[in-house]
């Protein structure tokens, strides 16, 4: 597989390459060079193709839902587990309304919302490209492919595609949300915003950083006051009943896996948030430059296209002398009334409002502009929250994946606006590209090709989720021998409840580190992110089995029990049959004896006492 995504790769490089200057003006061309984009974005996906922990636990509730027993984990217990209620919600209808595998729908969808990221990604560049262009200028849809080629070859999209998990809707949600702002639907963007928010957390910052872009643009009058109440309105009609709902139901605001990661200190959070961040900044180092590139450009030009900008409205509205003066500085001029008169108290040139001619070319500029540096903002926003969080456990920074779609999108968009008005300007024979646009396919594919190459190389990404794949397919495997073995009614603690739940669908699962506990999530010990009260476990739920790894299969027999399990627990040592591995498992003291000799009844694992 990881040859066929480098010849995918190579192949749509060598095309976009090719085919550049007629991508603008051949629909076919352009359209067989965006069909082989998402096929090297499907093909990447499924380089991964791994179900996480949380897609799993996610997976539970669905199932649930579609049982009847409402959104828990565990009949009868009313926690919020999750923090991706869309999502949830998205996944288990197609199970409620025709028996739909969940785990199916869920990798069948994040593929289609990955893909849809690529084709927003080209959407939204050729938009915001658009706002900027002049009158009569035509469009320049090329910039969006290289937009697309390289959210297709972001690494942290891709492994999360086909993993079951929220993150490819939410990237889709927010580059929707700037596509609606682009195109000055402030209610639709307020809709897809609230989505976005209750797809996960982090939405709060696109939330709030898209409205006060609508509010800065109300005061710099480019949109109306309704603009921004527009969005609240869309936003909060969908958000209020949410959160009415979640206090009456859960009888909680915040979901226990953030309480369980919030409830330690800042200053643990940062210390684990800043390696993650740094992390992903050396394995993103193209994205990143490339975004830093074309920042600086938009400082850098702003101020000369300013003052271009209003000097072509002074020459438009008045030449030279007062009427240029008032023009220049965005207003309208008015002649004298007839007769030579002027209105009482007014000058013989007088002010009146803003001026017809320039001012609505650098008005579109600006706007494009500040459509750029809010892409840039929410990119900001999105990495000081995952500092502020401490980071994810997960591979290849879950947190951060929206980030080089943001920044491919606001890199490309920077290249259009920037080079606009060298592109349309009028000249009597038709005028080639900037120098500088032959190095656009070139670049963007060579940042593509490097961002797959990391993808496949990094020790985060295609090893780390090679072993997080080999994990949870063997901790599936002993939920599904606990959940056939164990008496009805029994209850297991375990560090990796999700994957136990996979096969093991009938167990009472305890999540030991909270994240679906809610007592242990908000009263439990905090530390490094996670949430821990073990005298409550042993104590409290007193569970039938607790399963100590959350690794799978060990390599060895292991006879030392965890210290918080002794006393209360017996270690009870397997052997997968036909394999080196072990797993441990630690049953009730008095009950040890009946349930090694159930679970010694499963064909694949067989009982092998301690030495004494």
């Amino acid at each position: 597989m990881v040859y066929a995504v480098v010849v995918a790769w190579l192949v749509v490089a060598a095309i976009v390459v090719v085919t550049w200057h007629r991508l603008d003006t051949e629909r076919g061309w352009r359209a067989f060079v965006l069909i082989l984009t998402l096929g090297l974005s499907l093909l990447h996906q499924l380089l991964f193709a791994t179900v996480t922990e949380d897609a799993l636990v996610t997976f539970r509730y669905a199932q649930n839902i579609a049982d009847g027993n409402g959104p828990v984990f565990n009949p009868g217990e009313r926690v919020e587990g999750y923090t991706n209620f869309c999502w949830l919600v998205l996944v288990a209808l197609p199970r409620a309304a025709f028996g739909a595998d969940v785990r199916t729908t869920a990798v069948v969808f994040g593929v289609l919302a990955a893909l849809g990221c690529v084709l927003v990604s080209c959407f939204l560049v050729n938009r915001i490209v658009a706002v900027a262009a002049p009158d009569g200028a035509g469009p320049r849809p090329a910039i969006g492919v290289a937009a697309a080629v390289l959210t297709a070859s972001a690494g942290g999209l891709a492994v999360y595609g086909a993993s079951g998990s929220e993150v490819p809707l939410f990237v889709l949600l927010v580059l929707a949300t700037c596509y609606a702002l682009a195109a000055r639907r402030p209610v639709v963007a307020g809709v897809l915003v609230a989505f976005a928010v209750m797809t996960s957390p982090e939405g709060l910052v696109v939330a709030v950083l898209a409205g006060l872009w609508l509010v800065g643009a109300a005061l710099k009058r480019r949109h109306s006051w309704w603009a921004p109440v527009g969005y609240a309105q869309g936003a909060l009609v969908f958000l209020i009943p949410r959160l009415a709902w979640r206090a009456t139901f859960y009888q909680h605001f915040l979901p226990a896996p953030l309480a369980a990661k919030l409830g330690g200190p800042l200053a643990a959070r940062l210390a684990a948030g800043w390696p993650y961040l740094s992390g992903f900044a050396l394995a993103h180092q193209g994205f990143l430059l490339l975004g830093l590139v074309a920042a600086v450009a938009l400082v850098l030009r702003r101020t000369e296209t300013a003052a271009r900008g209003l000097r072509a409205a002074g020459l438009a509205a008045g030449g030279e002398g007062p009427a240029g003066a008032a023009a220049v500085r965005g207003f309208r001029v008015v002649e004298p009334a007839a007769g030579g008169e002027t209105p009482v108290g007014a000058a013989a040139v007088r002010v009146a409002g803003p001026a017809a001619g320039g001012e609505a070319a650098v008005g579109a500029a600006f706007e494009a502009r500040a459509l750029l540096w809010l892409l840039f903002a929410m990119a900001a926003g999105l990495a000081v929250a995952a500092v502020l969080v401490g980071g994810d456990p997960g591979p290849s920074w879950r947190l951060l994946a929206p980030l080089p779609p943001l920044l491919a999108v606001a890199a490309a968009g920077a290249y259009g606006v920037l080079t606009v008005d060298v592109v349309a300007k009028p000249s009597p024979r038709p005028k080639p590209w900037p120098a500088g646009a032959r190095l656009v396919p070139v670049t963007a594919c060579g940042l593509a090709g490097i961002a797959v190459l990391v993808s496949v190389f990094s020790p985060e990404m295609l090893d780390r989720v090679r072993v997080w794949h080999s994990h949870g397919t063997e901790l599936a495997e002993i939920g599904g021998w606990l959940g056939d073995y164990l008496p009805p009614g029994s209850v297991v603690s375990a560090a990796a409840p999700g994957a136990l739940a996979a096969r093991g669908s009938q167990l009472f699962i305890i999540d030991v580190l909270g994240r679906t506990d809610d007592h242990i999530a908000r009263e439990g010990r905090h530390d490094g992110g996670i949430a821990t009260d073990y005298d409550y476990v042993v104590n409290g739920r007193r569970p039938t089995v607790a399963v100590p790894a959350d690794g799978g299969y060990d390599d060895r027999q292991h006879c030392a029990i965890d210290p918080v399990y002794a006393g209360k627990y017996e270690v009870a040592t397997f052997r997968r049959v036909g394999t080196p591995y072990w797993v441990s498992v630690y049953p009730r003291a008095e009950q040890a004896k009946s349930l090694v000799a159930d679970l010694d009844k499963g064909p694949d694992f067989r009982y092998v006492p301690c030495p004494s």
